[in-house]
């Protein structure tokens, strides 16, 4: 019984760190995109006239 308390553990701190991972990923991703998406339209907004 306690073996399979382990393994369970073990797979459980494995799916953790795999889930960070993607997540920092994820994260990082979304990051570098807004900070681009920004950066063009401020650099648009003298073309734009009202």
């Amino acid at each position: 019984m306690e073996e399979k308390t382990f393994k369970i553990m073990g797979a459980a701190g494995a799916m953790n760190i795999v889930l960070g991972v993607v997540v920092l990923v994820t994260g990082v991703a979304a990051g570098v995109l807004m900070i681009v998406s920004g950066g063009k339209l401020l650099s648009g907004k003298s073309k734009i006239l009202f």
